[in-house]
C-alpha cells in the first residue's frame, strides 16, 4: 500500500506539541487558582480517586514502556509480562498494608512513618534514598523521550540536544510551579488519555496495514515466537518466578514506598477510595502494558514486511514517523510527549515535597511564615529541575541504549534500603540504634554490588536479575536487626 505524504514535516510536528503544551498550560492556570503549600504538596486531599487512578497509568508507564517495551519484544518476546503478572500481585500489598498504614498516621511525606518508628536518622536516610531513587529513575525516562524528539525532529530543524532539554524543562516548571500535586492529578489524567489513544491507533493501524485481524495477529506472533511469556530457564535473569516475585517487590518498593505515586494516592479524601484507586489502576496497567507487547510484535511483523533492520528503542519511533501516514506521525508524537511530561513533572514536585518536608522541615518549623515556606519551596522546585537537566546531559554522554534494564538495576539498589525500612518497622516491634541506621542502608547496597559483580564466579550459570531488589531489602532488614533490641 502506498502513500501519499508519509512523513509529516518536523515544523509541523513541533507546532503541534507546542499546541499541546498551551494546552497543558491551560489546564494548570485553571487548577492552581487559590492554591498554597498545602496544595502543592498533597493537592488539599480533594482530589477524586478516578482521576488519581487514571492519571497514574501515564506517570507508571512513562516514555520507557511507550518506547523500550514494543523495542524489547525480538529479543525477550513477551517476557516483560511476567514483571507485570508480579506488580499485579504488588499493588495489592500497597493498597491493604501501606495505604492503611499512611491514612491512619494523616501523613504528607509517608517518610515521617520512619521519624515516628525509629528517630531522625532513619528518616532522612529513608527520604534521602527516595530522594536519589527518584532522580536517577525520572532523569533516565527523561533523557530517552527528548533523544527521540531530538532525533527525529528537532536535528533535522538545526536545534542542539541541550536547548531541547532546557526548553522541555522550562514547560514542565511553568505549568507546576504553582499547582503541584493538585495540578498533576489533572494533567496527567489528560496526558495518560493522549498516550493511550496512541497506543490504540498505531495497534490498529499497523494491524490494518499488514491485513491481520486480532486472531490471525496473533497466529503470526505465535509463529514467530513473539508471543512467548513465560521463561522456564532457572538460571536466566528473566525465569518466571525471579520476574513475578521481583516484580511484585518493585511495585511494594517504587509505588508503595514512593512519594511521588503515593503523594497523589494520600490526595485522594478517603482510605476507601484510596485503595479503590489502586485496584482499579493496577487491573488497567495489566492489560494496557500486554497491549503495549502486542504492539511491540506487530512493529516488527511491520518491519519484516517492509526490509526495515531498525531494532530496540529505535523501532516505534522509527515506524511511527517515518513510515505511517502524517496523521499517525502526530497522534504519536502527542503519545510521545504525553509520555515524556508525566514521568518528570510528578518527580519534580514529588522531590521538591520530600526535600521541603523531610529534609528541610518547613512545614514544622514555626517560624517560618506561609509566604517564606513558599519561596523555599519554589527554589528547591528551580533546583530540582537543574539537577535533572544535568542528569540528562550525563546520560546524553553515556548513549546507552538499553534504558529499561539500567532503571529495573537502578531500582534495586536505591529502593531495597527503602523496603528493608519500612518492612522491618512493618514487621518488627524492635528499637534500632537510629544512629547506625544510615551506615546499615549505606552498606547494604554495597555488598549487593560486590555480590553481582561475583555472581558468575559464585553459582556459575546463575544470573542475579530484579531479585536484588529483594536482596537488598533482606540485607537491610539483617542489618538493622543487628543494631536492634527488643
Amino acid at each position: 500500500m502506498q502513500y501519499i505524504f508519509v512523513r509529516m514535516s518536523p515544523l509541523i510536528l513541533f507546532v503541534f506539541v507546542l499546541l499541546y503544551f498551551v494546552l497543558l498550560l491551560s489546564v494548570a492556570f485553571y487548577t492552581s487558582r487559590g492554591s498554597n503549600n498545602e496544595t502543592f504538596f498533597i493537592g488539599n486531599k480533594s482530589s477524586h480517586w478516578a482521576l488519581v487512578a487514571f492519571g497514574m497509568i501515564g506517570t507508571s508507564l512513562s516514555g520507557v514502556t511507550f518506547i523500550s517495551v514494543p523495542g524489547t519484544v525480538e529479543l525477550s518476546h513477551f517476557n516483560y509480562f511476567q514483571v507485570v503478572l508480579g506488580y499485579f500481585l504488588g499493588y495489592f500489598v500497597v493498597a491493604y498494608v501501606l495505604l492503611p498504614l499512611y491514612y491512619k498516621l494523616n501523613l504528607t511525606s509517608i517518610y515521617n512513618y520512619l521519624d515516628g518508628r525509629f528517630g531522625k536518622n532513619a528518616y532522612k536516610t529513608g527520604a534521602l534514598f527516595f530522594i536519589l531513587s527518584r532522580t536517577l529513575g525520572a532523569t533516565l525516562r527523561l533523557y530517552l523521550v527528548i533523544n527521540v524528539l531530538q532525533l527525529f525532529i528537532l536535528d533535522e530543524m538545526g536545534i542542539p540536544f541541550h536547548i531541547t532539554s532546557i526548553i522541555i524543562l522550562v514547560m514542565i516548571l511553568l505549568y507546576t510551579f504553582k499547582g503541584g500535586v493538585k495540578t498533576i492529578v489533572w494533567t496527567d489524567t489528560l496526558q495518560t488519555f493522549f498516550m493511550l489513544l496512541a497506543l490504540v491507533v498505531c495497534v490498529f493501524y499497523i494491524m490494518n496495514d499488514l491485513g491481520l485481524t486480532l486472531s490471525s495477529a496473533m497466529k503470526q506472533l505465535d509463529d514467530s515466537g513473539y508471543s512467548q511469556i513465560f521463561n522456564t530457564n532457572i538460571n536466566d535473569k528473566k525465569y518466571f518466578l525471579k520476574q513475578i516475585i521481583g516484580g511484585a517487590f518493585i511495585t511494594i518498593a517504587m509505588t508503595g514506598l514512593d512519594q511521588e505515586m503515593m503523594q497523589k494516592n494520600i490526595s485522594v479524601k478517603t482510605l476507601g477510595n484510596s485503595q479503590k484507586n489502586m485496584i482499579t489502576y493496577s487491573s488497567v496497567m495489566v492489560f494496557v502494558n500486554l497491549l503495549f507487547l502486542f504492539l511491540g510484535g506487530l512493529l516488527y511483523l511491520f518491519a519484516a514486511s517492509k526490509g526495515l533492520t531498525v531494532k530496540g528503542d529505535d523501532l516505534f519511533p522509527t515506524v511511527a514517523l517515518k513510515h505511517l501516514p502524517g496523521a499517525v506521525s502526530i497522534i504519536f508524537i502527542i503519545g510521545l510527549i504525553s509520555a515524556l511530561f508525566p514521568s518528570a513533572d510528578g518527580a519534580i514536585t514529588a522531590l521538591t515535597s520530600s526535600f521541603c518536608l523531610d529534609i528541610l522541615g518547613i512545614q514544622r518549623n514555626k517560624k517560618l511564615t506561609e509566604k517564606q515556606k513558599s519561596n523555599t519551596r519554589m527554589t528547591v522546585h528551580l533546583s530540582f529541575a537543574v539537577i535533572f537537566l544535568l542528569f540528562v546531559f550525563f546520560f546524553k554522554e553515556l548513549n546507552n541504549k538499553s534504558i529499561i534494564s539500567i532503571l529495573l538495576d537502578v531500582a534495586g539498589y536505591t529502593y531495597g534500603p527503602l523496603l528493608g525500612l519500612f518492612a522491618f518497622g512493618i514487621l518488627t516491634k524492635r528499637e534500632i540504634k537510629d544512629k547506625l541506621a544510615p551506615l546499615v542502608c549505606i552498606v547494604a547496597p554495597i555488598l549487593c554490588y560486590i555480590f553481582q559483580t561475583n555472581t558468575a564466579t559464585i553459582f556459575g550459570d546463575y544470573q542475579i536479575g530484579i531479585e536484588m531488589l529483594i536482596l537488598n531489602g533482606a540485607l537491610t532488614f539483617a542489618g538493622l536487626f543487628a543494631i536492634s533490641k527488643k
